[in-house]
Order: structure tokens, then sequence, then C-alpha cells
């Protein structure tokens, strides 16, 4: 699709995390249906190859795969993004090929870890030059230790062939880094419960995994927020906030368990993570129907 320039743009990381089959095989047919469903949703489009997604447990070419299943039903409609997670510019742009090739409009990638300040920058000039799509760039890590100082993430977004950025999670430190990127690249926070905190600090859009199981209320925060309605979006922060800590503490398996109660197929976690225990997923299904966000 044309890539979208109007602001705000929400988006989820993989439309509904990977389903997958009795055994364990990636199921097309349950994914396509999952994203049909999405089609409906306010969503802008879908992130693929993610955490949330279950990447570190699927290879590359199920990741190709995947990206060409969810551009065949939706990529004349919605935004792909396919995700990259490569320490080697040769092979992130190799990915980046292989999934642009497959259908996706963007690729997310992410910045390597334990990299000094001319090692990045010497990464994303050999990674944007060679890109045969745009890039997102997104700044999360394992650790709470910055993946480099605001200036040198600055410095990246102002390359060409940048999209935008993507925030980690601490809301002090990205405060630092939205003054250094350049109003023309997208600014998007990271997390359900750093919707309206994300639009305080300038954000003009959103990628978070809560877009999956609350897409509407997702976009009406943000939208909220983008014009600066901060009050009238209190409330319905306080609701993602709420859902984000009762889901998220489990991981993917809780967001899965979320979706599952919400009747998306094919949302058991890949061997050998293990679905949430059913205490957990009954107090998930009592959020849900508590908030509306079941049928």
């Amino acid at each position: 699709m044309a890539i979208p320039q109007n602001d705000p743009i929400v988006v989820a990381p993989t439309p509904t995390p990977t389903p997958f089959d009795d055994e364990d095989r990636v199921d097309h047919g349950m994914l396509a249906r999952n994203i049909e469903r999405l089609m409906t949703t306010p969503l802008a489009g879908f992130v693929l190859g993610t955490i949330n997604g279950e990447e570190n447990a699927l290879s590359e070419d199920e990741k190709a795969a995947i990206v060409g299943t969810v551009a065949r039903v939706a990529g004349s409609e919605r935004l792909i993004i396919a995700g990259v997670d490569n320490p080697s510019p040769a092979d992130t742009v190799r990915q980046a090929t292989r999934y642009a090739n497959m259908g996706a409009d963007l690729v997310r990638v992410r910045i390597p870890r334990d990299r000094g300040p001319g090692d990045l920058i010497s990464y994303f000039t050999e990674v944007l030059a060679r890109s045969p799509v745009p890039v997102v760039v997104i700044h999360q890590t394992p650790t709470r230790e910055p993946a480099a100082e605001p200036e040198i993430i600055g410095a990246i977004c102002q390359m060409n062939n940048v999209y935008g950025y993507v925030t980690d999670h601490d809301i002090r430190f990205e405060s630092w880094v939205r003054p250094v990127v350049p109003d023309d690249r997208k600014f998007w926070t990271c997390n359900g419960s750093l919707l309206l905190p994300g639009m305080l600090i300038g954000a003009n859009g959103a990628m978070m995994w809560l877009g999956n199981i609350a897409p509407d209320l997702a976009v009406e925060i943000v939208r909220l927020g983008h014009e600066g309605e901060f009050t009238s979006a209190r409330d319905k922060q306080a609701v993602a906030s709420r859902l984000d800590g009762v889901i998220i503490r489990y991981g993917v398996a809780g967001v899965k368990a979320a979706l599952e109660i919400q009747s998306f197929e094919g949302m058991r976690p890949r061997s050998p993570a293990i679905s949430v225990p059913y205490e957990a997923r009954v107090i998930i299904e009592m959020e849900l129907r508590e908030f509306g966000l079941l049928g």
C-alpha cells in the first residue's frame, strides 16, 4: 500500500501473535482469518517478526512466509512492517530485501546492542543506503541500559530512508530523544501503559501489542492525545494500563491467552513455552469482560 504520512498512526506488533497448529507449525489459514478479523478495526498496519509474535521461536523462512501471508490478505489496505534484529548490516539488508520481496512496505530494524557510537552510525549508514524499503528504527533492549545516547539516535533518525522511530519503555529517556528526532519522521510510543505519556512527550503514533486486543481503545487514546485532549483520554488510559498490567506479566503467553479468550485462532504458545495457568486465564477473562472486550 501507499506508505501513510498522516498522523496519528497506530500499528500492532504481529497481527495476533503467531498461530500454531497441534503439531507446532505456523498455521497460515488461521493467520489469514485472524488478520481478516483485525482488518475490521482502525489499526493502520501490522508489524511482523516481533517478540510478541514469538520471533525467537521462528525461523527466518517462517517469518518470511508470515510476511507473505499477511501481505496477501492485508497488504493493499494496511501497512506491512517486517521486523529485523541483526547486528550484521549486510545480513540486515539481505533480510530486508527478502521481506520486501514478500510484500513488506517497511522494515523495523532494532538498534544493535553493545555497539559503540561510531559502530552504530556505520551500521545504519550501510543499512539505510541499501535497504529497498524505508526503515523504522526501534530502540528496545533487554536491559535497562539504552542502546545509544539520545544524540546518536537523533543522528540516525536524520538519515535518508528512515520512516520513523519506536521508543523503548523509559519515558524519561525518550523525552530526551524526542527533540532530536526530526519532525517529519514518525515517533511512536511502544506500550499500552505508555500511550498517553508518549503523546505527552510528542509521539505521533504507537506500536504496541495491546493494539491486537483492544484496537479501538488504543487508537482512541492516541487520537485524543494527538489532539491535545489529555483530560478526555485519562480514563481510557487507565483501562489500557490495567489491561497491560494484568496481561503482560505472563509475557507472550498472557497476550495469547487474552486473544484466545477473544476467539482468535491458534493462540497456544510454541513449545517449550507454556500457556498461562488456569487461575490467570480466569483473571484475564474477567478484565476483558469488565471493559467490554468480549463479544
